[in-house]
């Protein structure tokens, strides 16, 4: 279990993700992110929370069947969505779950978001959960995270997205990106048909940019630009 400090910590870091997230379009009033914290909690931003103006105070600590552990405000109604991906991955310690707008149309009409830019290389294979729903029952949140199996993304049809890494940083770095592909995937195919990164590229690549320093530089990034909003 997190020392107090450790989970204080972690409050304001999942606080900050939501808000860079949010700010990037990458969520809207709905989404959610979560971090574990022990074997049977976690930390998420409370249902009502909201998402353009999310604080530490909004992140509470709930256990895997939902329950508020802090207090009696309650998750979101798609908490299945982390708690059955911490029972299957024990090598997961965050979570998020997005609405973007541009990886969501890929879903939307059955297309795949592809490894157009470097950034992509770090995705990993994304997975297609196929059915359009709210994940608010433990079974549906166990067939999502079986779906999503050993990988790091999962595109929900017409819904949004599901990231899942070791730390709220590379959670929050891999949904940027996701969403960054997306993007420049569809503008390019406005003007021609992409190029795609090999299994060759996507190794070599992945190996020089899935480093901590690397991953931090996109962090602070989007945390100054979120400081500079917040303070006008």
């Amino acid at each position: 279990m997190d020392t107090q400090d450790q989970i204080a910590d972690k409050k304001q870091q999942i606080a900050d993700a939501l808000g860079m997230m949010e700010r990037a379009g990458i969520i809207d009033f709905n989404g959610h992110m979560s971090a574990r914290i022990g074997d049977n909690r976690i930390l998420i931003n409370s249902g009502a929370s909201v998402r353009s103006a999310i604080t530490a105070a909004d992140i509470i600590e709930i256990d895997l069947d939902g329950q508020p552990v802090d207090g009696g405000i309650v998750p979101p109604m798609e908490f299945h969505i982390h708690a059955s991906i911490y029972r299957q991955r024990p090598d997961v310690n965050a979570v998020a779950h997005t609405h973007p707008v541009w990886s969501t149309l890929f879903s939307s009409v059955g297309k795949t978001v592809e490894p157009v830019i470097m950034q992509a290389a770090m995705l990993g294979e994304i997975q297609q959960f196929p059915k359009t729903a709210s994940i608010n029952t433990r079974d549906l949140g166990d067939e999502l995270a079986s779906c999503l199996g050993r990988h790091r993304i999962a595109m929900l049809k017409s819904h949004g997205a599901v990231v899942a890494a070791e730390g709220i940083l590379e959670v929050f770095v891999l949904a940027y990106y996701l969403e960054e592909t997306a993007h420049r995937q569809y503008l390019a195919s406005q003007i021609g048909q992409p190029d795609v990164l090999n299994a060759e590229q996507i190794q070599k690549i992945n190996a020089n940019l899935w480093k901590p320093h690397l991953l931090k530089k996109a962090w602070d990034y989007h945390l100054a630009k979120l400081h500079r909003t917040t303070s006008c």
